[in-house]
């Protein structure tokens, strides 16, 4: 009895003190600096403003900038975030103040997984990332890269087009979106690795469901991160289904990396080749790691398969569904191309497919919010930033601005034409902008294109075997990209059938 009553007195004591503690420190803390932050909705307490968001973050976030101003200052839960929703606005954070907002947020736990904060993508800004961004636009991802890896993506085309040949031959549904997926993981596997994902029985899938199964895990990981409290229970939940897809990505990665080593390319080098070289280079200007050099392949595997993949759908789904569109493109490649498949060199001649595609991306980019983080204290319009605040860029709502777009909710490729603009501004940012913009955007404008441009010259597509008047359900996922929030099936109805002469 006396021990209970002893621990009792015990744990009302450090109770007191802690409360001691925290009213001291509010009655001699010194005065902070009066901040002028920008204007916020009403919040409630401890969620904040996570109330006002739904399933959508974009559209929640332009329905409150269409109410409350183009530059709002968010409390998601424990986080603050600073919201920006017009051209002008992202002039200020891409261009004027860049380098301040160069930085990505870092999210709880990170350390505790096997990649940590290795990642290109997710780095901090500094000497790794500075080093990798060079790397890219000179060698990886560069213009002379992305012309040699033209046959690949030829090659994965004609594979997704014949696949769609059977089905229209037996009359089976075709699943467009996984197909997609398939054809943008093959592609990037070869333009890594120089070997299809589905080589081996069963890879492909696999790996197409470990990236799926990574960004979800990572989604759910880092909601819980803004929940703040939350984030120990959501990594207690998820954290070990995202070590475990990720040492299985490691297993894979570990042994490509074996076999380049082993038995280097001396042409054609493929991105592993020019990785795996600056990795043995003792003089290079940032002494890279194997991690370093196993993340950035990650990245690059799981943004080169499921944003890609999400803009072709897109594309032709909008095309499906404003069939007048349809035939014109239709129309425009018979009369460049003629009785040939359309390939990549074609797209340069085929303006209005290219129209076509700028208006999918302005209505569905690939990224729709695009986060930084400020690495200090700055101004933007007046209003002060802290450093360390979360900024949401709304490449959404900006590219649906009324004031820049007539008709922003409308598919009209014909916008793209008219313009006197030889090139949009903050305007149009469908990869984003600035220094930390998509380094890749060339290498998956390729593939979008030239995809979408077979897919409408071969064949006619019934959603769901429904018939020519069916429309495809435009609803989106929730998510951090832009996936559909419904499977993309289709009846694929030969059309022009290019391998004729060839079979």
């Amino acid at each position: 009895m006396a021990t209970m009553i002893d621990t009792q007195y015990y744990f009302v004591c450090l109770v007191l003190l802690f409360l001691s503690t925290l009213l001291l420190k509010s009655l001699f803390k010194k005065p902070s600096k009066t901040l002028r932050l920008p204007p916020s909705p009403p919040a409630l307490p401890i969620i904040g403003h996570l109330h006002l968001l739904g399933s959508s973050l974009s559209q929640s976030l332009h329905k409150l900038s269409t109410k409350y101003g183009p530059l709002l200052y968010l409390r998601l839960g424990a986080s603050q975030c600073l919201v920006v929703s017009t051209a002008s606005l992202a002039t200020e954070i891409f261009k004027t103040n860049d380098l301040v907002f160069s930085d990505r947020p870092s999210f709880a736990f990170s350390d505790r997984l096997p990649y940590g904060n290795y990642g290109f993508f997710s780095a901090r800004y500094g000497d790794y990332w500075r080093f990798i961004k060079q790397l890219c636009m000179s060698e990886l991802l560069s213009t002379q890269q992305v012309e040699q890896s033209r046959d690949v993506r030829h090659e994965e085309i004609v594979c997704f087009l014949l696949k769609a040949l059977e089905s229209a031959k037996k009359q089976h549904v075709f699943d467009v979106g996984a197909e997609l997926m398939k054809l943008t993981n093959n592609s990037t596997c070869k333009l890594t690795m120089s070997m299809r994902c589905s080589e081996e029985h069963d890879e492909a899938e696999r790996i197409r469901q470990l990236v799926k199964e990574s960004m979800e895990v990572g989604e759910k990981i880092v909601l819980g991160d803004v929940f703040g409290p939350l984030k120990i229970l959501a990594f207690w939940l998820y954290g070990k289904k995202a070590i475990n897809g990720t040492l299985k990505y490691d297993a894979i990665l570990e042994k490509v990396l074996k076999q380049h080593e082993e038995s280097p390319q001396k042409e054609n080098k493929d991105l592993m080749d020019i990785l795996l070289k600056v990795y043995h280079d003792d003089k290079a200007e940032f002494k890279i790691n194997r991690t370093h050099l196993k993340a950035f392949l990650l990245d690059l595997f799981i943004a080169g398969t499921g944003t890609s993949s999400d803009a072709m759908q897109w594309t032709i789904a909008e095309l499906i569904n404003h069939p007048n569109i349809f035939n014109k493109v239709r129309e425009e490649i018979k009369t460049v191309v003629g009785t040939r498949l359309v390939e990549e060199s074609d797209v340069s001649s085929l303006p209005y497919l290219q129209a076509v595609v700028k208006e999918a991306l302005r209505l569905h980019p690939p990224i729709p919010v695009v986060v930084r983080e400020t690495r200090e204290d700055c101004k933007i319009k007046d209003f002060d930033i802290p450093e360390k605040t979360m900024v949401a860029i709304n490449v959404y709502a900006i590219m649906r601005d009324a004031k820049i777009w007539n008709y922003p909710n409308d598919f009209q490729p014909e916008r793209f034409l008219i313009s006197s603009k030889e090139k949009y501004g903050m305007e149009y940012i469908p990869f984003g902008a600035g220094r930390r913009g998509c380094p890749g955007s060339k290498l998956a404008l390729s593939m979008i294109h030239t995809t979408v441009a077979a897919m409408v010259q071969c064949f006619d597509w019934n959603v769901g075997g429904e018939g020519d008047h069916a429309k495809v359900n435009m609803q989106v996922a929730p998510s951090f990209t832009m996936p559909m929030a419904q499977p993309f099936i289709c009846v694929p109805v030969v059309h022009f059938n290019p391998f004729i002469s060839s079979m």
